[in-house]
């Protein structure tokens, strides 16, 4: 990977965050995803119960998530990176909506079904 740009140094100093389990890009994506299927938990939690904490940890969850993505780009492709995540979220988005009750139609199922392909298509 290139060094950053002299006018990014500081800022990359100061946000220096990586520690052991950096290293692992297939944990980074599984944290990314969870981090992803976590904050639609919060806020489908919030739109039904309409309260602020479930919307604050929705907002803390996606914080946590723009850090290891930074992490995970310093080893991926952008692209790679991405559909990985989805690939692994929407998996895990399909088990939450199943585990509320929700019913998918043919459209939605195989629209879920497309992108987690496109995860086999683009895996290392």
């Amino acid at each position: 990977m290139r060094p950053l740009p002299d006018r990014f140094q500081s800022f990359a100093i100061g946000f220096e965050m990586d520690f052991a389990i950096s290293g692992s890009k297939g944990l980074l994506i599984l944290l990314a995803a969870a981090g992803y299927a976590a904050a639609t938990y919060f806020m489908k939690h919030a739109a039904h119960a309409g309260e602020l904490v479930s919307v604050g940890l929705a907002m803390l969850v996606f914080q946590l998530v723009v850090a290891v993505e930074i992490l995970l780009l310093r080893r991926m492709d952008l692209s790679n990176a991405y559909v990985m995540i989805l690939g692994v979220e929407t998996l895990m988005i399909v088990a939450l909506a199943l585990w509320y009750g929700e019913r998918f139609t043919l459209r939605e199922a195989a629209g879920a079904g497309l992108v987690i392909a496109g995860l086999f298509l683009v895996a290392d």
